[in-house]
């Protein structure tokens, strides 16, 4: 029997393209959770766009060449000197690191109209995809960023085909260059919903040329979360902690002093790095209770990280907390990371320089995958909204508060019982969390 062609199969060039705080949460949870069973779920948040047959079963068919993936001698010597708080034994563990296709359940789920067509073997049939991985969080934790990756990319090459390049580095540099003239600096944090690794790789050459051709502005390119771009491009790798460090260990450890348990776990093992807090996991005001409760935090860690919610309300209330604890908030930062665009980040800037707050900005989907039809320059080609969380640990639901409901996920149940412990309003939008 002839091999299998797999010549169509949309892979990651190298294990080390994902988020940078995949690989920080990894040594982490290895440390103090190692065999604690994780799971995850993939949720489509565009209910009005779907998914074609044809793009489920090559996604599928990349998804099983993922255990082709492994760390190189030359990226564990990179990243030895690039993060040296990843430590010897970490190192040692993800060079033996292999993804297992074994891990997902993948499924088709043909919409009520398209039922005949995909019964038919109809490759255009349209439909939604499930996505579950379930193994030890310690390995499952990596599947996330790449097979996100990989599923828009599949997308935009075989569901929805009306874009193309024409401009995208010419318009990345310019979005870079009003910017870092603005004094605003960032990262570029697309990985998760770029259009196609050449996308970012565009992006990537774009902004830095950017930077190389403002020589005198106030502000620089950060890095970028991405740790192989960070590689490639000798920039930092830039990232910390996400969402699925608190949801697991309020889920493992009790929600009720989740925040200041998580911020806790995470000082034991980087002590005083990689202290940027994201604080929306259970709701922002639930972490500044904790974060009021116990000041040790607001003094050690470095600043906050703002992801859902109004923007413009985040820093005036940080600097009322960072006021009430007595700390200086004008020795912090806050990070941007939620949908930002050119407009937003200088606006949020302008008011974070009033204030005398530090700032930067974490850019992601409005590099990496803002894109026109081609059909018609002026209507947007709109990109993938989704997300793959963490949805139990050890058998326990996971949550996700967040100072957005639309953000929210996880079960109802679980959700209203959490919101509860942090009083929280429940509304008749928690009975449809996904």
């Amino acid at each position: 029997m002839a091999d299998e062609d797999y010549s169509d199969v949309v892979l990651p060039p190298s294990l080390l393209d994902t988020d940078l705080y995949k690989f920080s949460m990894q040594q982490a949870v290895l440390h103090h959770f190692p065999n604690v069973e994780g799971t995850y779920r993939f949720t489509h948040r565009d209910k009005d766009v779907y998914f074609t047959r044809e793009c489920f079963v090559r996604f599928q068919r990349s998804a099983s060449q993922f255990d082709k993936i492994k760390l190189t001698p030359e990226e564990r010597e990179w990243l030895a000197k690039a993060c040296p708080y990843l430590k010897p034994s970490y190192l040692n563990f993800l060079s033996a690191y292999r993804f297992k296709p074994a891990q997902l359940r993948l499924s088709f789920e043909p919409i009520p109209e398209d039922v005949d067509k995909d019964a038919h073997g109809d490759v255009k049939a349209r439909g939604n995809i499930h996505i579950h991985a379930v193994g030890p969080w310690q390995e499952t934790i990596l599947w996330e960023v790449p097979l996100m990756a990989c599923l828009s990319e599949i997308y935009f090459t075989t569901a929805d085909k009306d874009w193309n390049y024409d401009g995208q580095e010419e318009q990345a540099y310019e979005k870079a260059k009003t910017l870092l003239a603005a004094g605003c600096s960032f990262s570029e944090f697309g990985t998760r919903r770029r259009r196609s690794y050449r996308t970012q790789d565009l992006i990537m050459k774009a902004i830095l040329r950017a930077q190389k051709d403002s020589p005198d502005a106030p502000a620089k390119v950060s890095g970028t979360s991405n740790v192989h771009f960070a590689m490639k491009y000798n920039v930092p790798p830039m990232g910390t902690i996400a969402h699925e460090w608190f949801m697991g260990v309020g889920a493992l450890q009790g929600y009720e002093h989740a925040n200041s348990t998580a911020l806790k776990l995470w000082e034991e093992v980087y002590n005083n790095v990689l202290l940027i807090a994201l604080t929306d996991t259970f709701s922002t005001e639930a972490f500044y209770t904790d974060f009021v409760r116990d000041p040790h935090f607001a003094q050690h860690w470095t600043g906050l990280r703002q992801d859902s919610g109004d923007p413009f309300a985040y820093a005036p209330r940080a600097k009322a907390v960072y006021e009430r604890l007595g700390v200086d908030y004008r020795t912090k930062t806050i990070i941007f990371s939620d949908a930002l665009t050119v407009d937003k980040a200088l606006a949020l800037k302008k008011q974070c320089d009033e204030l005398g707050f530090k700032c930067s900005f974490g850019i992601g989907t409005s590099l990496s995958n803002d894109f026109k039809k081609a059909s018609d320059g002026a209507e947007k080609s709109r990109a993938l909204n989704m997300v793959i969380k963490l949805s139990s640990v050890d058998g326990k639901p996971t949550v996700k508060i967040s100072d957005d409901i639309t953000k929210n996920t996880g079960e109802p149940e679980t959700v209203r019982r959490v919101k509860g412990i942090f009083r929280i309003p429940i509304t008749d939008k928690d009975e449809v969390i996904l």
